[in-house]
């Protein structure tokens, strides 16, 4: 199975993205894991969030395999436990999947189609966060859910 985090816009801060790049390459030990970075919009000042929700959706969809299970990072989610997380995605693992795709929306969130072919929602907090940080709370969940499966230290009841 591959894992891929799929993410709308850059980040901007060097932190994050040196903490993203240790649980990344932490995760590579466990799983055929990638990260697939679309770029942000370009001239979005005259143009309303639900276009550029739509502009946004059309950048996910075109990097979706029909295959795929795709399960968007959503506030409007299911909300799991680490304990939780790692046996859905040991779960999902044993059943053949080839490909799990999770997905973090630009700052506007979702376009219809995009939560249409959604096979999933998962919110990582009833909290509100930046989809910056989004994806480093990602990626160490991720990680975590493995170090759980391998019966590893990291993670602490």
């Amino acid at each position: 199975m591959k894992i891929t985090l799929l993410a709308v816009g850059k980040t901007d801060d060097p932190r994050i993205e040196q903490l993203v790049d240790v649980y990344t390459k932490r995760l590579h030990h466990y799983v055929n894991f990638e990260w697939i970075l679309l770029p942000d919009l370009k001239k979005t000042k005259n143009l309303s969030v639900d276009q550029q929700k739509s502009k946004e959706g059309d950048l996910i969809l075109n990097e979706l395999q029909t295959s795929d299970f795709v399960t968007l990072l959503d506030e409007k989610g299911k909300v799991l436990t680490s304990m939780q997380f790692a046996q859905l995605i040991n779960k999902r693992s044993l059943s053949g999947m080839k490909r799990l795709v999770y997905v973090i929306g630009g700052p506007y969130g979702f376009s219809k189609e995009v939560y249409d072919r959604a096979n999933s929602k998962l919110s990582l907090s009833a909290m509100t966060f930046s989809h910056q940080m989004v994806r480093l709370f990602a990626v160490e969940q991720i990680y975590r859910a493995f170090t759980i499966l391998k019966n590893e230290p990291y993670h602490h009841e």
